[in-house]
């Protein structure tokens, strides 16, 4: 019997196969947005609302600014939109449009929290109504799937459909929250400031 000096050699036991992430990569950010939803929630419900959290110089209510910031929050969340197309080539865009898609991401965050703070330290987690209901439900809501978008951004292997699954999520959230709350002040009090 004659050896291959060159030969690989195994050592023994064989080793196991590499294991990726596995599940843990999906229901870390799925607990986490539960978490963030929950925990907004139950903190809308058993804060007293102060009936108002911030009002800015220029505005006839707070109601008005809460509507104009959601107003412009939803158009980058447009921005967003038209960017993320972009990217994932469904549209013709420059090659800046995941730098635009980043950008008005964070923008519309940003404009975002001040709303949410204003809803929840203001007005609380309210269900007297479907319409408030369903705003509610959605504010927290988009919280948490925003949370999970977040954390799963810097997941790598991900499945070339989850994010835009995920991100269409946070967007629809977002519109429907538009929906129930600014566009339902300007129709109820006007386009006023």
């Amino acid at each position: 019997m004659t050896v291959d000096p060159n030969a690989a050699t195994q050592s023994w036991p064989p080793p196991e196969p590499e294991r990726g992430p596995g599940a843990a990569r999906y229901l870390i950010p799925a607990l986490v947005a539960a978490a963030v939803a929950v925990a907004l929630g139950a903190y809308g419900k058993v804060h007293d609302p102060a009936g108002t959290a911030f009002n800015l110089a220029g505005f006839s209510s707070t109601g008005a600014v809460k509507s104009w910031l959601a107003t412009v929050a939803i158009f980058f969340a447009l921005v967003q939109l038209v960017s993320a197309l972009m990217m994932y080539g469904k549209l013709p865009g420059p090659r800046w449009s995941a730098t635009a898609h980043r950008w008005s991401g964070r923008v519309a965050f940003l404009v975002a929290v001040p709303v949410a703070v204003h809803c929840l330290y203001a007005l609380g987690f309210q269900s007297y109504e479907s319409r408030v209901l369903w705003h509610s439900l959605l504010g927290c809501f988009f919280f948490g799937v925003f949370s999970a978008k977040m954390l799963l951004l810097r997941s790598e292997r991900l499945p070339g459909w989850l994010l835009p699954i995920v991100g269409g999520l946070v967007f629809s959230a977002l519109t429907i929250l538009w929906l129930t709350s600014a566009l339902w002040f300007f129709r109820t009090f006007g386009v006023t400031t």
